[in-house]
């Protein structure tokens, strides 16, 4: 998998950094998880949303990856709907780069 497979020519300037950070995470399992979930929801999330995910995406690898995976209990303050969202996107039942 090279990354994104959604192109960025019909997002806006916020938009677009966010699917590009989203997709440049730092370890490969963040950058599937994150970038395949806003190639997907990027060009349909409201601003307020939005906001949301970019608050996600300053989370660090480890902190977030365990959220997701169930090992650590999610913060009270990142438990949003896009975060919500977010988990529900993947299956839990196959591995990331299905």
């Amino acid at each position: 998998m090279s990354g994104t497979t959604r192109t960025s020519a019909d997002l806006d300037p916020r938009r677009r950094r966010t699917l590009f950070r989203a997709w440049h995470r730092g370890i490969r399992e963040m950058d599937l998880i994150m970038g395949r979930f806003a190639d997907a929801e990027i060009g349909e999330l409201s601003e307020e949303e939005l906001t949301q995910f970019e608050a996600l995406i300053e989370v660090p690898d480890r902190d977030l990856f365990r959220w997701l995976t169930g090992e650590d209990a999610t913060p009270e303050n990142y438990d949003t709907a896009v975060y919500r969202r977010l988990k529900a996107f993947h299956r839990h039942d196959a591995p990331i780069h299905n």
